[in-house]
């Protein structure tokens, strides 16, 4: 039997009083890849993110998560498939607690959890630690933590919950270049993960930098000023004229060993 999308949107609009946030949005996921999504501030990317958690409702379109349509299916139910890493969640943790109650916390949506951990509960969050490569993290508080780390022990939080879907909202906003490039090594050796109670969900990673795409990721989005610029396999979509489209400069895009850099020209002096 043939799996339904992983995302379907059709025609999705949203405004607010005068102001049209996103444009006539279309977009599907099929199960099997790995989506990144780019574009300049205000392009609509965090909107579009709100529509498909339930937090922003659509003006018209439709919205298909896992073969369940918005409006018609119990969106706090269907928010617990999804898992999303996000500046919003990191802020929030608990200083004290320790990385392995972080996530096993994730199981139950529940920042800082006061709850009793079972031994089934604590297996799984050991199991996923190692997943994350961070099983020697397990003891150590949030407020010792790398940023890096963090980000890594955000995902396992995701993971605990079984989600089909994981989103990665700018996951290497502060951190310094190393550490990003071990992050974003650690989420190809994630999204390359296959088999078992560790296969990997379905990614996507919003971001404004293309050196963050990995080799991982199989397709793209592009959006600007609340449309869709261009979606599809990223060997397609990247180009430097979409980009230069989307950021609103001249821009010249390189690709090498499944890695992209992004030049931007700079802008003409303005004669006085």
């Amino acid at each position: 039997m043939k799996r339904p999308p992983v995302l379907n949107v059709t025609k999705l609009r949203i405004e607010r009083g005068d102001t049209v946030i996103l444009r006539d949005v279309s977009w599907r996921v099929q199960p099997g890849q790995h989506w990144a999504m780019i574009g300049a501030n205000g392009s609509g990317k965090t909107s579009l993110l709100s529509a498909l958690t339930g937090y922003l409702e659509p003006t018209a379109g439709e919205i298909e998560v896992f073969g369940e349509r918005f409006g018609e299916t119990d969106w706090r139910e269907l928010r617990k498939r999804i898992g999303m890493v996000s500046s919003a969640v990191r802020q929030r943790m608990a200083e004290s607690e320790p990385a392995l109650e972080s996530v096993i916390s994730g199981k139950f949506a529940m920042i800082d959890y006061w709850g009793e951990i079972t031994p089934a509960d604590r297996k799984r969050g050991e199991q996923i630690l190692r997943q994350i490569e961070c099983e020697h993290l397990a003891a150590r508080p949030w407020r010792v933590l790398s940023q890096g780390e963090r980000q890594r022990v955000l995902i396992g939080r995701a993971l605990m919950a079984e989600p089909k879907l994981l989103i990665l909202d700018e996951p290497c906003a502060g951190l310094d270049p190393a550490a990003r490039e071990h992050f974003l090594q650690f989420l190809q050796r994630l999204g390359k993960t296959g088999r078992g109670a560790e296969a990997a969900p379905t990614l996507v990673l919003v971001t404004h930098h293309v050196e963050e795409i990995m080799p991982v990721f199989t397709h793209a989005l592009v959006l600007r000023e609340g449309s869709v610029l261009a979606a599809g396999q990223k060997e397609r979509v990247l180009t430097s004229k979409t980009l230069s489209e989307a950021f609103g400069a001249t821009t010249r895009l390189q690709a090498s060993d499944g890695r992209y850099t992004l030049t931007v020209a700079p802008s003409a002096k303005v004669v006085m």
